[in-house]
């Protein structure tokens, strides 16, 4: 239909997912402004109710020699009527009646009025816009779980640090710190610096006592791999760490092998040796050949082996929870050996011992384990210790390989129970809010804990976070996955996401990931992820009234992410390195 006096703009074809338009003059149709695809159009009718599309291509056809057309593929958007914006193109009578630019106040009208003022939270600004901002629904944005994805250099980093420090700073009122609870698993060392206020947790300050970890952790950490199955191994250990919990907690209702209740690692170490070591009378199979001048130490009643170690004399196993005894060897006919005294636990022994006294493991093993409490671990990892914060940094990058999962797993499992247990602690006090202090778990490089593989020495971290995904809401307990390769991730934990800002992403198998799990129907706008610039995401879920191309706002003060400038480095003169504190540092002297 004509536009004014200067150019025609007729709508072609209408699909119920597409508009097509030809325009004669493109220059005199965008009055000068820019269009490209990303831009908004507004399609009137005769009713006065006017449709909000977004170009996502367009063509030039030739008609002659000297006459030409183009043709824009636009998708609609939603209505404008008496004001208001509503989802959803098929109100539009037909035919309509004009074509033109949405205005800066047409497009205003989308998101402005989208979302309560006391709800509104706002990080981004439309991408071909930057005057027009993007809020979300802050309640569906945050209890709802959010991934972020993007290829390397995409702006991960910044996006995270620019959504928690908005939210950090949101207040009510005039109060120093606000009700936000956020932990970021920083696997890089990037977010201290975004953070610098933070509660700033690393292995050296890190304390995550051996006694909560659950069987799972424990005997991921502890048991041979390879003999992960053994049941020699799992079942003396099972039944040792009970008992031991039993001995130190003489009080409990109920104690079991799960239980986080304390129990010593050294005193399980002690009895684990002696039974690996146990020679007994040939005669009389109960008698354990001690070599402490009584030569005998006598187990009363021993049951059924076959379920494991079942000693009925309390005294004789806190006997070996004690100390390292020594044994009389075994000689024919007098002195044979102890029922797992055949070799089975000599490998599990040696890498259990291994284990405890590692120092690079002492935020697990160490002595401060001896005096932590539950409570005082939650303190610590929720900022609620003597300097409060509203955010937890957990420096995870001296964490070992081979317990990264390990403590991503416990830390994880804590948190989420710590939601459980407030909540029935709530209810029981008759509150209508299940958790009045929630708290949001930001997972960076997710997909090295989190991975899409059915590997052992994932299966308890992808257990803890699996859990969290599933069930974490009703808990105010809510994830923040951030990773660079989306289709790594284990599928159960990334479709359990309702927003997502999806960055640059080149690898083919992640774009089609992303776009196969993304809840909207997005037409070609998905294509773009490749050619997303920096600072750049395609923002979709139920927090936002509509999928939208955005750009990130800024952050203040930035994580340590910057790319390093390369060829600018090595124009310069050649530098000298100190080696001598590069070994200190990595051998931590």
């Amino acid at each position: 239909m004509p536009i004014g006096n200067q150019t025609h703009a007729e709508v072609i074809a209408v699909f119920p997912d597409k508009v097509k338009i030809s325009v004669e003059d493109i220059a005199a149709f965008s009055g000068g402004e820019p269009i490209k695809v990303g831009s908004y159009l507004r399609i009137t009718d005769n009713e006065d109710c006017a449709l909000i599309a977004i170009i996502e291509n367009f063509c030039i056809e030739v008609i002659d020699q000297e006459k030409r057309r183009h043709v824009i593929e636009a998708l609609p958007l939603g209505i404008i009527r008496d004001g208001k914006f509503i989802r959803g193109g098929d109100t539009l009578t037909i035919p309509p009646t004009g074509v033109a630019p949405a205005t800066e106040e047409d497009i205003k009208k989308i998101f402005d009025e989208s979302v309560k003022p006391a709800k509104k939270f706002t990080f981004c600004t439309l991408a071909a816009n930057v005057d027009v901002s993007i809020p979300v629904d802050g309640n569906k944005f945050f209890n709802k779980h959010i991934a972020v994805v993007g290829s390397t250099g995409a702006g991960k980093s910044h996006t995270i640090s620019s959504i928690v420090q908005k939210a950090v700073s949101a207040k009510d009122g005039t109060y120093s710190l606000n009700n936000s609870h956020v932990i970021i698993f920083d696997i890089h060392s990037e977010y201290k610096t975004a953070f610098p206020s933070a509660n700033f947790l690393d292995i050296d300050n890190l304390n995550l006592p051996y006694w909560l970890l659950n069987s799972e952790e424990l005997e991921e950490i502890l048991l041979d791999t390879g003999e992960r199955d053994n049941y020699n191994q799992s079942s003396v250990f099972r039944n040792l760490v009970t008992e031991n919990k039993r001995k130190h907690n003489p009080s409990a209702k109920s104690v079991f092998y799960d239980s986080p209740l304390r129990f010593k690692i050294q005193e399980v170490l002690n009895a684990l040796y002696n039974i690996k070591s146990e020679t007994i009378t040939a005669k009389n199979e109960s008698r354990y050949m001690v070599n402490d001048g009584s030569y005998t130490l006598l187990a009363e009643g021993k049951t059924d082996a076959s379920h494991g170690l079942l000693l009925s004399s309390k005294d004789m196993l806190n006997k070996y929870f004690e100390n390292r005894l020594d044994f009389h060897q075994p000689k024919a006919q007098s002195i044979t050996k102890g029922d797992y005294a055949d070799g089975t636990l000599d490998k599990f022994y040696t890498r259990f011992e291994s284990k405890v006294s590692q120092e690079r493991l002492n935020f697990l093993f160490g002595t401060a384990a001896d005096t932590a409490t539950l409570e005082g671990t939650l303190q610590a990892l929720l900022g609620y210790d003597a300097n409060k914060a509203n955010v937890t940094v957990i420096d995870l990058s001296g964490v070992p390989f081979e317990v990264l999962s390990i403590t991503v797993s416990l830390i994880s499992r804590i948190l989420f129970e710590y939601g459980y247990y407030y909540k029935v602690l709530r209810s029981h006090a008759g509150e209508a809010i299940n958790n009045d202090a929630p708290i949001l778990l930001v997972y960076e490089e997710a997909h090295k804990y989190v991975p899409n593989s059915e590997l052992a020495k994932y299966r308890a971290s992808k257990m803890s976070i699996e859990r969290i995904a599933k069930e974490g809401r009703k808990y105010g307990v809510t994830l923040l996955l951030s990773s660079q390769r989306p289709s790594e991730i284990s599928e159960t934990i990334f479709s359990q996401c309702s927003n997502f800002i999806a960055m640059r992403l080149t690898n083919p198998s992640d774009q089609s990931y992303v776009a196969r799990l993304l809840p909207d129907t997005l037409g070609n706008l998905c294509d773009k992820l490749p050619t997303l610039g920096a600072g750049e995401a395609l923002l979709i879920g139920e927090a936002v009234v509509m999928p939208s191309l955005v750009q990130i706002a800024p952050c203040a003060p930035s994580p340590s992410s910057s790319d390093i400038p390369y060829f600018e480095l090595w124009k310069k003169e050649w530098k000298s390195l100190d080696f001598e504190n590069i070994k200190k540092t990595w051998l931590k002297e």
